[in-house]
């Protein structure tokens, strides 16, 4: 078969737009010939700055999918599929690789993974380029109606199969209007008082202790915590610098004044590893985005290093190599919760209701409700404003009819 009808038949790229792709892949082998560097990666930060985004995106895909045609006719494994089409497996390989061209988080990888695999089975694996807009749609409502998700797992599951209909089948999904939504609820954050988060508190030592009161002081999320680098601890101006948090931004938090020598002590001890790890030489921590490949030392640098560095090295799942990560997130989930228990506390407190608390409590303390929105990152100023519904401090000074019977 050649490339020109595989992109036409196979990829369902429009006619009209097959001489563009051509020219796409054209350029990439020249590239790949005057640098001896066959990466997609390489060659599409080579045109950062030259070409326009949706051109940019146009030529992305064309390799992605010149790559798919080589897999396909050019190897001598296995016999060739005659009928060209992209099979599950190979679907989900371009994924990864989309999903790393884009510097998706692996969390948002394996998600994606999921949700595609799911709607595989529920569409019984029916080829995937066969697959239409009608089959996003029954698949969605079936999520609602049948599997009773929630709103937030219904739409992760949209998210995850547009951005395999968009990214690796080429395909547009409209016309969702139809599609039973499930009605997200308005459910109120869980808010721990300040003597029980004293209590928990109490009951924990060590790192587990620091980390807790750092996502409790400055209202992070479980994540940013433990991606926290000693570059991000900046303490001349008491604050943390949360790198690349939910959203892609980056945003300025408190260090609480009072955590601080605890912090330093712990540094040290960190800094130990660091120079063992260093000696031995192994490969440094993971850099985000491209930085690995900009500067390949940069990793072994202790301020890039982890702040709650693991105690044991692990296998990077992306490159297949030996590193070492940060803390394993279930290890200070379930310290923080056998503390709950062991305080004798009823609430189905999590981790994350730290961060519920922190926001909750400056509200109390009388803190503008913007303020509090940079602080925790908020996009939206609704999403902070839910705060303002369970602090105690009633700002309007009602007074409850059973009180004031009382009182009579």
């Amino acid at each position: 078969m050649k490339l020109e009808e595989f992109l036409l038949n196979n990829c369902k790229v429009p006619e009209k737009s097959i001489k563009y792709y051509m020219y796409w892949i054209g350029c990439y082998n020249q590239y790949s010939n005057k640098t001896s560097n066959s990466g997609m990666n390489d060659f599409i930060n080579s045109l950062s700055g030259e070409k326009q985004d949706w051109q940019i995106n146009q030529a992305r895909k064309a390799i992605l999918f010149y790559s798919r045609f080589n897999k396909l006719f050019n190897t001598e494994k296995a016999p060739i599929d005659q009928s060209g089409s992209l099979s599950w497996e190979e679907l989900q390989d371009t994924i990864k690789e989309e999903c790393r061209f884009q510097y998706k988080s692996y969390n948002t990888e394996k998600a994606y993974l999921y949700w595609v695999k799911a709607f595989r089975n529920f569409n019984k694996n029916k080829d995937p380029h066969d697959l239409s807009e009608n089959d996003v749609k029954d698949y969605l409502t079936h999520l609602a109606v049948v599997q009773g998700l929630s709103a937030s797992s219904q739409k992760q599951a949209f998210i995850a199969l547009l951005f395999m209909f968009r990214f690796v089948l080429d395909k547009e999904i409209n016309g969702l209007n139809d599609v039973i939504r499930a009605h997200p609820g308005r459910k109120l954050p869980l808010v721990l008082s300040r003597e029980e988060i004293k209590q928990i508190i109490n009951r924990l030592n060590g790192t587990t202790r620091t980390m807790v009161e750092i996502i409790y002081g400055g209202g992070l999320r479980l994540n940013e915590c433990l991606s926290l680098r000693v570059k991000d601890i900046d303490f001349d101006r008491n604050c943390l610098i949360i790198r690349s948090g939910k959203g892609d931004k980056d945003r300025q938090t408190l260090l609480p004044n009072s955590i601080i020598p605890t912090l330093k002590h712990h540094l040290k001890s960190t800094r130990v590893l660091w120079e063992k790890d260093h000696k031995e030489n192994v490969p440094g921590v993971f850099l985000p985005n491209a930085l690995e490949k900009k500067y390949p030392q940069a990793g072994k640098e202790w301020g890039w290093f982890w702040v709650f560095p693991s105690p044991r090295l692990s296998c990077d799942p992306r490159l297949n190599i030996i590193r070492r990560f940060h803390i394993y997130p279930t290890t200070i989930q379930s310290k923080f919760r056998n503390a709950v228990i062991n305080s004798e506390i009823t609430k189905n407190a999590s981790i994350h209701t730290l961060r519920h608390s922190f926001a909750t409590h400056l509200i109390e303390n009388g803190y503008d409700i913007r303020t509090v929105q940079e602080l925790l990152g908020h996009a939206d100023l609704k999403t902070t404003m839910i705060y303002t519904h369970i602090a105690q401090k009633n700002k309007l000074g009602v007074l409850s009819p059973m009180d004031d019977l009382m009182q009579r």
